[in-house]
């Protein structure tokens, strides 16, 4: 506890990177999956490709990743904008199968009666489905979300500044209060995660608070 007191500078300013690098992708991952999903969800021949697809992504390790983005991209192996890009990819990778779920979870009437009262594809899209969906994809983001904090520690092992720069530094040194202090900043900055998507679903789901009530 002393030595967390004494370097809390240094944890708050390298969990303030983590979480830019795990919740920017979140974010862009998200954009892009949307019209994946929603592609999937409308097109069952292309379900299996694009499912398949997108889940093959996720089986690239990480590290590998991080290595190759830079010649590919012609970055720097220290520029954050190659994790930023690797993470987004993982979370393509969990989003789109969880947002063709979720559009395809909604209930065939409920379609039915939007056209029936005039909704065009889009308008549809944008004010019927995509907010029914959205419980279902906010789980999936839930769980990309912790993915995305867990897998962007790795990313230290090539000079990355987030949380876990004290998992390689505490192992290096043979110092188990640095390593815990890193553990416990990433599961306290993946709670935070978690608290946000949940109670972002609520803001955006308020008929399910009145079913409730």
């Amino acid at each position: 506890m002393t030595w967390a007191l004494d370097h809390l500078g240094d944890i708050l300013a390298r969990a303030a990177q983590h979480a830019w690098l795990a919740g920017l992708p979140l974010v862009l991952g998200l954009v892009i999956a949307v019209p994946l999903g929603w592609l999937a969800a409308r097109q069952p021949r292309l379900r299996a490709v694009l499912l398949t697809t997108t889940g093959l992504l996720y089986t690239i390790p990480s590290l590998a990743l991080f290595i190759l983005l830079p010649p590919l991209l012609g970055t720097k192996i220290l520029d954050s904008i190659n994790v930023i890009i690797a993470m987004t990819v993982y979370t393509v990778a969990l989003l789109t199968r969880t947002v063709a779920d979720g559009l395809s979870s909604v209930d065939g009437s409920t379609r039915q009666a939007a056209v029936a009262m005039g909704y065009g594809a889009f308008a549809r899209f944008r004010a019927v489905d995509l907010p029914l969906a959205v419980p279902v994809i906010a789980a999936g983001l839930r769980v990309a979300a912790v993915s995305n904090v867990s897998i962007v520690s790795v990313a230290s092992l090539i000079g990355i500044s987030q949380l876990g720069y004290f998992l390689t530094d505490g192992y290096a040194r043979s110092y188990p209060t640095e390593v815990w202090v890193g553990i416990v900043a990433c599961l306290l900055l993946a709670l935070v995660f978690d608290l946000v998507i949940q109670v972002a679903s609520r803001v955006l789901t308020p008929w399910t608070r009145a079913v409730a009530a």
